[in-house]
């Protein structure tokens, strides 16, 4: 008995009604550029984004066509989150969940732009920026920072956060980036970053023994622009927490700079507490960690003399806060002529 296909008694609107439900009964494809800042939460702690006045409130993004969550997508793996502002063409903030580090590959000989940006039906996976001129109208381009002049391609989240090879190459797109000053993304950046980074793999494990620890790193808007195109931010924050089983305590803390030639160039970014950094950017409702165990009030430089000095943690404050030679004899000798000459005038 020989059998028809079931579009040859059907007519031809309902069998493409039929053929339409069949597919679409797999399901969507996963977009890298989400709808909600939920469908990246994996890369916050307890899944609880920040709160930034005017562009994010209880997980709701105030302006949808101009801010964009971008679930950073990798060789088909999701490896961090960025919150994109369209207009400035830079990132908001990128927050990732820093784990148990593996050996790093090859670094992306070409930066890499979000298709879905310019396309919402484009591939989900980030793409080489191939363009050698011209500009793309919802992020950067690698053409914007060509004779960028004392400005890098600053990284957001470092690629050194990153725990496998995809991880660390997936930061090398321009969603990432902003224009950062050279010596200030060399020098006491850098040095944040990999102070960071060591504390997090001593001092982050859980109880399973593994490195785990929240990042969550911005850019505030300045005024000026590069080719009138992408925002210089006027300075970048940072902040991390983690639970750590050896001390059984939550432990945070924050770092901030203006994005300005380092002076001095030896110069280190301070550790603050959180309740610090929302101090400092003038906004009591900011919180990068809302709703979690987050200490607010301490920092974590009471660790820092139990890390390598190759971790280029910051000194203490009080042994940097002396005038050049200065020393305990001095100090002795201003005060007891102080003393004599109170003396002489009694």
């Amino acid at each position: 008995m020989m059998f028809l296909p079931l579009g040859c008694f059907l007519p031809r609107t309902a069998f493409l009604l039929l053929l339409l439900f069949f597919f679409s009964s797999f399901g969507p494809t996963q977009t890298e550029v989400a709808r909600s800042i939920s469908d990246c939460a994996d890369f916050l702690l307890n899944q609880s984004p920040p709160q930034i006045p005017n562009i994010l409130k209880d997980g709701k993004i105030l302006d949808q066509n101009r801010y964009k969550p971008i679930c950073q997508t990798y060789r088909n793996i999701r490896t961090f989150l960025t919150l994109y502002d369209t207009k400035e063409r830079i990132p908001v903030f990128s927050a990732i969940r820093v784990g148990q580090d593996q050996k790093a590959g090859k670094r992306p000989k070409k930066w890499m732009i979000e298709p879905q940006l310019e396309d919402e039906s484009a591939d989900k996976n980030m793409k080489r920026d191939n363009k050698k001129q011209g500009a793309y109208k919802h992020q950067a381009s690698n053409f914007d920072y060509k004779n960028s002049g004392i400005y890098d391609r600053g990284h957001v989240c470092p690629s050194s956060y990153g725990s496998t090879p995809t991880a660390k190459n997936s930061t090398f797109t321009l969603t990432n980036i902003v224009p950062q000053v050279k010596s200030f993304n060399g020098g006491s950046w850098a040095k944040m970053e990999k102070c960071v980074k060591c504390f997090m793999k001593t001092f982050c494990k859980n109880s399973n023994g593994v490195t785990e620890g929240f990042v969550v790193t911005g850019a505030q808007p300045g005024t000026g622009k590069l080719k009138n195109r992408v925002n210089i931010p006027s300075r970048m924050w940072s902040a991390f927490c983690c639970y750590s089983d050896d001390q059984k305590a939550w432990l945070a803390s924050a770092h901030w700079g203006e994005n300005v030639p380092d002076e001095p160039k030896d110069k280190y970014l301070q550790t603050k507490s959180l309740n610090d950094l929302y101090k400092d950017l003038g906004t009591p409702t900011f919180s990068v960690f809302p709703g979690t165990k987050c200490p607010l009030g301490t920092t974590v430089s009471k660790f820092y003399p139990k890390l390598d000095k190759s971790c280029k943690c910051p000194p203490p404050v009080s042994n940097r806060s002396r005038p050049s030679g200065w020393s305990k004899n001095n100090f002795y000798l201003f005060f007891y002529y102080f003393i004599f000459i109170s003396f002489c005038y009694m």
